[in-house]
């Protein structure tokens, strides 16, 4: 088992990584090259693979008002999902007073070790997020791993093969799905490094930080987890009744990503074969491509969990009692703040900064309280950011009629097991690749809401 199954090898890299960090703090600190090494090498095709799956997925529904309206609708389900997480992670603050007693004095901190962490750098505004959002340059978005102009680009280019239709352009589709299969080779060849990527991580964090922050800030990290697995069963009840499935079946289906992505405490190191296992789940490559990524700049749910709750925390621990006013402000703020995070260093504090410049009370160096405990938050960050993400598609999916539902029923169950790209393309899915991509690729009908037996892929 330990030879063939990734989700044991990340395993055994896991425990080894701790052990290593913990009995030989400066070797495990080194290691951290190992993954954020790992790290980099995914990154490079995440912007390649996104723009060939949506283009695939926009040309195979062959309608592109579809496209839209899908996005419209996820961006509706991002903003509900990311305003429940705030409003929960503030009534669980509310109650268990994570920073009450600490009884700090903000003089006594130092608040050049934001500055320190964040690099000087400030969150973009409303307009210049929207504005990063639109490329200046078609190589610059994958050069820079914009993933928003990326999508922008993928977008033109399927309204563009629609508009032109199989006979003016016909190389071009069968291009675009080779060059996705050799994407997704390549990215089945970087997993294989994968337990060594979770090691390095590992020992990192416990040689760095060590265990330490555990006693420190024991209520906090236990508030902040709590709330992370009520939100997530939160988030299973709601996809149990839009879409009748098992958010605890996903997450079986997809154990050996979540347990990377908690690993390299990174959600990007995983988006590939995630975007594989949702496909492979019944979801229309369309959207996947369009959901997925999106949700990585606008859908930070357990972000958003940590940022109310670290307010909170901060709040208490310097002695301000925010009144119900203060408190939906730090709600609306938050709601604007969280969307620009992705990709930008430091992020969390910068957002949390913001926060208590724009509130007034709270002293801006008294963030600084949360430099000690922010990485050991990661893990519950990237796991929920990731869920909710994934929830999204296949929330959005049904709402559109692109989720094969008795499909999805079969792969949570163990029925249709997935076969990763490096091993062979899944048979199901190849044949169909073959026989519709063609036919597809000129300017057809809007496509009719799937039968339960209508190929997915």
């Amino acid at each position: 088992m330990l030879r063939t199954s990734l989700f044991a090898q990340v395993a055994v890299a896991l425990i080894a990584g701790v052990l290593v960090g913990r009995l030989w703090p400066e070797v495990g600190t080194a290691s951290q090259p190992l993954g954020d090494g790992f790290v980099r090498l995914i990154k490079a095709m995440i912007g390649p693979l996104v723009f060939c799956v949506v283009v695939a997925g926009i040309t195979k529904a062959g309608d592109l008002k579809s496209f839209g309206r899908m996005g419209l609708k996820a961006l509706v389900w991002f903003e509900v999902a990311t305003t429940v997480a705030l409003v929960v992670g503030l009534l669980a603050g509310n109650l268990t007073g994570p920073g009450q007693g600490m009884n700090v004095d903000p003089a006594s901190l130092d608040a050049s070790a934001v500055d320190e962490r964040t690099g000087g750098g400030e969150l973009p505004s409303t307009s210049e997020f929207l504005l990063h959002s639109l490329p200046d340059s078609a190589v610059g978005a994958f050069a820079d791993n914009a993933l928003l102009q990326v999508l922008v680009l993928a977008c033109l280019t399927g309204a563009a093969l629609l508009h032109l239709g199989h006979t003016k352009v016909p190389a071009i589709l069968p291009a675009i799905a080779q060059a996705q299969e050799v994407v997704f080779t390549i990215i089945g060849f970087i997993m294989r490094l994968a337990p060594l990527a979770v090691f390095g991580a590992t020992a990192h964090l416990v040689g760095e930080y060590g265990i330490g922050a555990l006693s420190t800030y024991g209520k906090l990290i236990a508030v902040c987890y709590a709330v992370a697995l009520l939100f997530l069963v939160l988030l299973g009840l709601a996809l149990k009744a839009l879409t009748g499935l098992s958010l605890w079946k996903f997450v079986r289906y997809t154990r050996e990503e979540m347990l990377l992505a908690l690993g390299t405490a990174s959600s990007e190191a995983v988006m590939p074969r995630m975007m594989q296992k949702l496909r492979h789940a019944g979801c229309r490559d369309d959207a996947v491509g369009l959901v997925l990524p999106t949700g990585y700049s606008f859908n930070l749910d357990g972000a958003s969990i940590y940022l109310s709750i670290g307010t909170l925390f901060v709040a208490q621990a310097v002695g301000v009692d925010l009144t119900l006013g203060q408190q939906v402000t730090v709600v609306l703020i938050l709601m604007l703040t969280s969307k620009g995070m992705a990709g930008v260093p430091g992020s969390a504090f910068l957002a949390l900064s913001a926060t208590a410049a724009a509130l007034g009370v709270i002293p801006a160096g008294a963030v600084a309280l949360l430099l000690g405990v922010d990485r050991i938050m990661d893990a519950m960050r990237v796991a929920t950011n990731l869920l909710g993400n994934c929830v999204a598609v296949f929330v959005v999916s049904r709402w559109e009629g692109a989720l094969d539902r008795s499909r999805a029923r079969q792969v949570l169950a163990g029925e249709l097991p997935f076969v990763p790209e490096q091993d062979g393309p899944d048979p199901e899915r190849a044949g169909e690749r073959a026989e519709r991509v063609p036919e597809r690729a000129g300017p057809a009908a809007p496509r009719a809401t799937p039968e339960p037996t209508d190929p997915v892929g």
